[in-house]
Formats: C-alpha cells, sequence, structure tokens
C-alpha cells in the first residue's frame, strides 16, 4: 500500500503559490514532486522558487510521470474535467480545485469516471476543515441558537477594490472558462459551507443578470433554496455596488438567537437570548493545508473523503439552477 502521496500540480498558478502549493510539503506523507503549466517558462520559474524537483509544459507527461501517484488540478474550470478524468484513467487519484466544473453535468461525468476508474476523487472546498467553520458547525449541531429558522447571506463587492477580477488573465468573468462571473469564483466556497451545514436542498430559484455592463458575465444572482430540513436560505451576490455598500456577511437565525460570519474573513459574533460573545479563530498560513491533510489521509485510506465528488456536484446544481432557472 502506498505510504506516501507524491503530488503534481496541473496548473501552478496564483492560487498555488500560497493557498495551496508550499502545503503538500507541510502536510504528514506528502511531497510536491512535480508541477505543471502551459508556459514552461513560468512553470520552470515555479519550480525553482518552490524546490520541485521536475516540471513540466504537458499535462500528459505530469499525468504519466511514475513519480507521480496523485494530482492536484488547479487550473481555471473549462479544463477540469478533462485533466481529471484524464488522471482518474491513469489510475492517478485527484484533488480538484473549486468550482469543480463549469456546471452540474461536468461535475456530474466527473464523479462518474471516478466510480467507473475506482480512483479516488476530491474537491477543494477546503473551508470544511478551516477552524472558524468547524467550530460555527459545532456550534450548529449542539444547537446553541435553538433550531435552525433561516440563513441570509450577501456578498457585495465593488469593481474598483475587487482585485480578482484586475488579474493579469481575466478568466474569472468570461464565462467559457469559469462557467459565470464572480459569483461562480466565490459563492462556491459559501455554497459548499450551506451544505456542509445543513445538507440539500430540495428547492432551488434564482435568477442572474448583468446590469453594470462592464464585462459579458452576469454581475448580480440571486438565489433561494429550501433545505430539506425545512430551513430557508436567501443569498444575495453583486459585484457592482459603491465602495461603501460592499458587504461579506452570513447571518443564520435560530429560534434562541444567531450566528452572524463572514465567510472570507475569520470573524463570528455569536448572539443568544440576547448575550453578544465575539471570537475569531485566524485562518491557516495556507488557507488549504488543514483541507490537504485530510485528502492526504483519504488516498492513503485512512479516512473518508473529506469533500466526495458528488457532494461537490450538488453545489454545482444549485448554481445552476441558480444561474439557469
Amino acid at each position: 500500500m502506498t505510504q506516501q502521496i507524491n503530488w503534481g500540480i496541473i496548473g501552478c498558478g496564483d492560487v498555488t503559490e500560497v493557498k495551496s502549493g508550499p502545503a503538500f510539503n507541510k502536510v504528514p506523507n506528502s511531497v510536491l514532486v512535480a508541477v505543471m503549466r502551459r508556459n514552461g517558462a513560468k512553470a520552470a520559474d515555479y519550480a525553482r522558487r518552490h524546490n520541485v524537483p521536475n516540471w513540466y509544459d504537458d499535462a500528459d507527461k505530469l499525468i504519466n510521470d511514475p513519480r507521480v501517484n496523485a494530482v492536484y488540478i488547479a487550473t481555471p474550470p473549462s479544463s477540469h474535467k478533462d485533466y481529471t478524468i484524464a488522471c482518474l484513467a491513469a489510475g492517478k487519484p485527484v484533488y480538484v480545485e473549486k468550482p469543480m466544473a463549469l456546471n452540474e453535468a461536468e461535475a456530474l461525468e466527473m464523479a462518474a469516471a471516478s466510480e467507473q476508474y475506482s480512483t479516488k476523487l476530491s474537491v477543494a472546498h477546503y473551508r470544511r476543515q478551516m477552524p472558524v467553520f468547524k467550530k460555527i458547525r459545532s456550534l450548529l449541531i449542539d444547537k446553541v441558537i435553538g433550531d435552525i429558522r433561516f440563513v441570509d447571506l450577501r456578498l457585495l463587492q465593488s469593481p474598483k477594490k475587487n482585485t480578482i477580477a484586475q488579474t493579469e488573465e481575466n478568466w474569472r468573468i468570461d464565462p467559457a472558462v469559469s462557467g459565470g462571473g464572480l459569483f461562480h469564483d466565490l459563492a462556491p466556497h459559501q455554497l459548499d459551507l450551506m451544505y456542509y451545514f445543513f445538507g440539500d436542498a430540495s428547492y432551488i430559484e434564482g435568477k442572474a443578470l448583468s446590469q453594470a455592463g462592464l464585462y459579458s458575465a452576469t454581475d448580480l444572482v440571486s438565489g433561494q433554496m429550501l433545505f430539506d430540513s425545512g430551513i430557508l436560505f436567501n443569498g444575495l451576490w453583486c459585484f457592482s455596488v459603491n465602495d461603501d455598500a460592499v458587504k461579506d456577511t452570513c447571518e443564520i437565525t435560530g429560534s434562541e438567537g444567531k450566528i452572524t460570519f463572514s465567510v472570507f474573513t475569520s470573524k463570528v459574533e455569536l448572539v443568544v437570548n440576547g448575550k453578544t460573545q465575539k471570537f475569531e479563530l485566524p485562518f491557516p498560513a495556507h488557507v488549504q493545508q488543514p483541507m490537504i491533510e485530510r485528502v492526504v489521509q483519504f488516498f492513503l485510506g485512512n479516512e473518508p473523503n473529506p469533500c466526495p465528488a458528488r457532494e461537490a456536484a450538488v453545489v454545482m446544481h444549485w448554481m445552476d439552477k441558480m444561474t439557469h432557472p
């Protein structure tokens, strides 16, 4: 049985510089042995800076490198499906970035391929393993705020201050590459937490608009869901507000109080029977490291899958229903 996961990265771009890449060498039984990027010079530079012994400008060469026994796919979403299936067919377990794919149909193809080839697949919904969100989940399980009634989520961003939209390659606002606009890049973090907290939803609807006309992708999405447990969810995402209107909040209201938190910072406010408690559990230096630890143990056969493909496909289903009702 495999005792160490020797990782290869397909797509060693910005997301891998701090959030994920260094963590592969910091968790037990894990080492990063190869990276790939279509721009060979950038792949070589990444390998040099991160002390990775091998680099490629061809994904097939990395996939077929016998030194690599698992692959992290960190390319834009449009290539997730093809790279994932190619790795699975080669018998290499896959950890794939979010959003899992362009849409639910692709996500289900990936899940089916994992089953067809009997090769493991996990999705990088890494907030599940971050201390602050595990704490919130434990508060909900313990019914600290009683029975949950409803959830209200708001993500409002200014185009002037949205650094994601100002990257060199603006693929996040190209629907052919990202699946949509910034909603498709950021909402998976939030919606997967909703699945992690509350499970599946029996009713989903939404509306997506392009109001500001700054790019071809939609810049406003509203969504409503009714979870199977009877909890109602309302979400609003807008990426064209004034700087003064910027907001990142999720408020969970129960019969005895409420929990208010930000998905993209680590601050939480808990109100129970009129008494307020504020706390903060800082994000790890490499935010994906706790998740990568669990994925490594899953690939080694020691733990269950921390984010199964079919659970991530549910999130894609929700997003499809909200943006293409």
